[in-house]
């Protein structure tokens, strides 16, 4: 029987974030939005990640305006990338707080939330699903593996998570290779198992990056085993550190079972739209816009998107030499963190750490609060548990300042009317529920924006 694959396309979120710093404006995907809903994706992924920030921050664009301009135009469902507790800012939030985000995304019109943790720790997911799960709109929710290679973990490693998430009532699973690592023969022999080990009814879908170069191949041999969806990017926004193709990979499976149906001449108007965008974002903030590929991120793992920021940090250290060194300490600092998976926020810890110990020259001389509350368990349990000594000698942690009950932690976190009598005190006195939760997650960035578009402040109303 014919196994049509489905594609989701990543070029109005995780292509330009990948390519262009997540600078793409809404103005610049309207004009194309009608044309990609006639494609016929599985959905199109188009919020969450760096998107909210980006747009409160460098965009002057309101993400929930984004999102309600997105969902009036487009009737193929709307993906976001939700980092669980941790929603989309760099900290665990009370459970009020993810309960309402969610809540509140699914009404302004998010029809599929991929729901993630960076340490795979299944409490960190708990809340955000079961907000999703009970949302009326009943979207769809997908809960992620985060794929890394270590001493720990494994394709059964990634089997048996997978099991606990369908207990937990997700709706499909996501295989998130956001660094490239999944080799093409090891992701046939995961997709087999997941598929041995689900219940039919729970589809499973690759995400990966082209960081290594195994993008295509990896799809290919997911795709014989049975996978049902991959996630693609249109040409202009594909390949280097985003996704394989998605005109490529159309034009590969055409003639064959698992042919997608999908119309690869329709999209060539729109890849001629996103190249005209991509030089726009290049041209307007100095962006370089592709990345070369990088096999040896088989090794350091750092997710394509933080390379250039690492080795940004090291040039305006005058330290540009030591961009290898950086690489070669990633794998230590990482090893000696418990092995987490480099996703946000733990990518952006590990790497701050690691360039800190290659610009310093001794080892965690200096240490970032961030990367001892990673060490100490602030942001879930560790694959492999921290060495005592490190933790206590070289990071300096007290033993009563050591976490084992992470949701104990989430429950001394800012509550949502925390943030909101926040809000009144610095003179916003109506802010929406929505503008409450752009402030939870950045603070500082959300109160410039509000300064800008509220005046006067005392009203809080529309300028």
């Amino acid at each position: 029987m014919a196994k049509k694959v489905k594609i989701t396309e990543t070029v109005l979120r995780d292509g330009h974030q990948s390519l262009c710093a997540t600078r793409m404006r809404y103005s610049q995907m309207e004009p194309m939005l009608e044309e990609l809903d006639k494609i016929g994706y599985k959905s199109l992924e188009a919020w969450g990640g760096a998107t909210f920030d980006s747009c409160l921050r460098f965009l002057d664009e309101d993400p929930w305006e984004r999102l309600d301009n997105l969902k009036a135009r487009l009737k193929t469902p709307i993906q976001m990338l939700l980092r669980g507790q941790n929603l989309l800012g760099y900290n665990h939030y009370s459970d009020d707080v993810v309960t309402r985000f969610v809540q509140k995304a699914s009404k302004h019109g998010v029809g599929v939330f991929r729901i993630f943790d960076a340490l795979n720790d299944i409490r960190n997911l708990k809340t955000a699903i079961d907000a999703a799960l009970a949302c009326p709109e009943k979207p769809e929710v997908q809960g992620c593996l985060v794929y890394t290679v270590s001493p720990v973990h494994n394709n059964d490693y990634f089997v048996d998570l997978s099991k606990k998430l369908v207990d937990m009532g997700v709706h499909s699973i996501c295989i998130k290779d956001m660094s490239g690592l999944l080799k093409p023969y090891v992701a046939e022999d995961l997709v087999k198992k997941l598929k041995a080990s689900l219940p039919d009814n729970i589809p499973v879908q690759l995400h990966t990056h082209y960081t290594s170069g195994f993008g295509s191949m990896t799809y290919l041999k997911a795709i014989e085993a049975g996978v049902d969806v991959i996630d693609c990017a249109l040409a202009p926004f594909a390949l280097d550190t985003s996704q394989p193709c998605t005109e490529t990979m159309v034009a590969t499976l055409e003639g064959t079972e698992y042919d997608t149906g999908l119309d690869r001449q329709a999209m060539t108007p729109i890849s001629k739209h996103f190249l005209k965008v991509k030089q726009e974002l290049i041209n307007e903030f100095g962006l370089k816009g592709y990345f070369d590929v990088n096999p040896n991120v088989l090794d350091f793992q750092i997710p394509g998107g933080m390379l250039s920021n690492l080795a940004n940090q090291l040039k305006e250290a005058g330290m540009e030499n030591k961009y290898q060194d950086l690489l070669d300490e990633m794998p230590r600092v990482r090893k000696d963190a418990g092995y987490p998976p480099l996703v946000t926020p733990s990518s952006q810890i590990v790497g701050t750490m690691a360039t800190f110990n290659v610009m310093t020259g001794e080892r965690y001389k200096m240490v970032p609060k961030e990367f001892k509350d990673l060490a100490r368990g602030m942001f879930g349990k560790t694959p492999v548990e921290v060495d005592h000594d490190f933790l206590t000698k070289t990071l300096k942690v007290a033993e009563n300042e050591i976490i084992t009950d992470i949701k104990a932690e989430d429950a001394k976190a800012h509550s949502f009317a925390d943030f909101e009598k926040e809000l009144h005190e610095k003179g916003f006195l109506n802010p929406t529920e929505e503008d409450v939760l752009s402030y939870a997650l950045f603070p500082q960035v959300a109160e410039e924006f509000f300064k800008k578009h509220y005046a006067p402040m005392t009203a809080y109303k529309k300028a």
